[in-house]
């Protein structure tokens, strides 16, 4: 069975790579518009199937894993910056307090039918970041792709102040309950680790 990851993302090519995974990458070629009637759970959910859909439809027999990350403060969906002054934006307000990172996959294979869905839930804490290191960090051009504006792996790791749940989760794979998920549908089995605590 082969295994297409439907994504651009090289954290998550990556994450798949260290555990041993073969894998084909093909871009989705869809949008990741906010549905605002649904919980950030349902979008996040929602999105991830968009993704494996679009590609399913061109690799039947493949199996296609989608999978989209948002980070979520008090109820309100926060996405990649558009621009540099958003990033900022949005690490100031994430500063000295604790978020929720969703990540939601699909695995789907349009021959047979076959469809599963998870979103899983993290939470991270962000020391309070002085202005200073807010702009030196945006200046890298780090945050600009990440959802919340941050990498937790990235050069931003020192300004964790703690995290709860799957390190992979809040990276934008969550490799343990996809690794179940894959088993389940007649993949070879992740050989997944977990990573220490900050």
């Amino acid at each position: 069975m082969k295994l297409i990851l439907a994504s651009t993302s090289p954290r998550r090519a990556a994450l798949l790579a260290e555990a041993g995974v073969a894998f084909t990458t093909v871009a989705p070629e869809v949008g990741e518009e906010i549905d605002p009637d649904l919980k950030p759970e349902q979008n996040a959910r929602l999105i991830a199937m968009k993704k494996a859909s679009a590609v399913a439809g061109k690799y039947p027999d493949g199996l296609v894993l989608a999978a989209d990350t948002m980070v979520v403060l008090d109820g309100e969906i926060i996405g990649k910056p558009i621009d540099p002054h958003d990033a900022r934006m949005m690490l100031s307000k994430l500063s000295g307090r604790e978020h929720t990172v969703l990540t939601g996959f699909s695995l789907m294979m349009e021959r047979g039918g076959y469809h599963s869905s998870h979103v899983e839930s993290s939470f991270v804490k962000f020391k309070k970041l002085p202005e200073r290191v807010i702009e030196e960090y945006v200046a890298t051009g780090e945050p600009l792709d990440k959802a919340g504006a941050y990498g937790i792996q990235g050069s931003f790791r020192e300004w964790i102040a703690g995290y709860r749940g799957s390190y992979t989760n809040i990276m934008g794979l969550p490799m343990e309950p996809l690794a179940e998920a894959l088993k389940t549908a007649g993949f070879n089995t992740l050989q997944v680790g977990e990573k220490p605590c900050l």
